[in-house]
């Protein structure tokens, strides 16, 4: 049994990456004649199926489950990356996905440990929806003191869309506000009717426009890692690398990490910060803290 609720976004998410692709990034020959819409026809992704064009056209109108013996084949045949790839399985997860309220999280003692070493390297560890787990004195000094947030409000997306001062943070805020919600729809669809989810985004979309066009829009690929640019009160512009580490023991958990090439004025930056910042012994903190 397959949960209806997705079978259109799922069609809508084919039909997008069907779109991407070209004859020649498959290996099929180019025919030469022209194409009324770019991408793929759908009787050439059902050839590379080895399904009928019909089967195939009922899962882009949102019509018909994708089949288990079709998943690992439309993965391949739409060179789906590992974000698209999950995002996929979620879609067209089966059905019976009862809500209910799951236990608080808190952070592994293994990405404890990790924060507490991590003394010039901003870092958070970030649970399911965004929110905050744990965090080191430095990711405080850079963003904002967590600490003062309550803890129920702890969220990395509700803080970047209904914070004035987090907004203002953050040169490229559209772009970092868009991999959110990229990532809280990536988590709807393998999750539907989550009960904590389901609360923040009706939150956020009361809470900003933006948001609530964004998350009616179609879909964008979630980031495992990239860019951001921040004008700090303190140290001034920073372009900082980040890339987000999964949890081996709890893969809802990830650890988060901001670095600059060494040598450049965001890295001078950084340990400027982290020199005015330091106390003798001040450990990572975290929601319980």
């Amino acid at each position: 049994m397959y949960s209806k609720e997705h079978l259109p976004e799922l069609g809508e998410f084919l039909k997008e990456c069907r779109a991407q692709l070209s004859p020649r990034t498959v290996g099929l020959p180019e025919t030469g004649s022209s194409r009324r819409l770019p991408g793929l026809r759908r009787e050439e992704v059902a050839r590379l199926l080895g399904i009928s064009t019909h089967a195939y056209a009922r899962l882009e109108q949102g019509r018909a489950p994708v089949p288990r013996s079709v998943l690992a084949a439309l993965v391949r045949v739409l060179h789906l990356d590992d974000d698209q790839r999950e995002h996929l399985l979620g879609l067209a997860a089966s059905g019976g996905y009862e809500p209910r309220r799951r236990p608080v999280q808190k952070v592994h003692p293994q990405l404890r440990r990790v924060l507490d070493e991590l003394t010039t390297t901003p870092a958070l560890v970030l649970g399911r929806q965004l929110d905050i787990l744990a965090w080191n004195p430095l990711a405080a000094a850079l963003l904002t003191d967590f600490a003062l947030v309550p803890e129920k409000k702890r969220n990395y997306a509700r803080l970047l869309f209904t914070d004035p001062a987090y907004r203002d943070l953050y040169l490229d805020w559209r772009t970092n506000a868009r991999i959110c919600v990229a990532h809280l729809r990536m988590e709807a669809a393998r999750r539907p009717g989550d009960p904590g989810l389901t609360a923040l985004v009706g939150e956020l979309s009361v809470a900003d426009a933006e948001f609530r066009q964004w998350w009616a829009g179609r879909p964008m690929t979630g980031l495992r890692m990239g860019t951001k640019r921040l004008r700090h009160p303190l140290v001034g512009d920073l372009t900082l690398d980040w890339d987000s580490l999964t949890c081996t023991a709890d893969p809802e958990q990830k650890l988060v990490i901001s670095t600059a090439d060494p040598g450049s004025p965001s890295h001078d930056g950084l340990l400027f910060l982290a020199s005015w910042n330091a106390a003798p012994h001040t450990p990572a903190r975290d929601a319980a803290a």
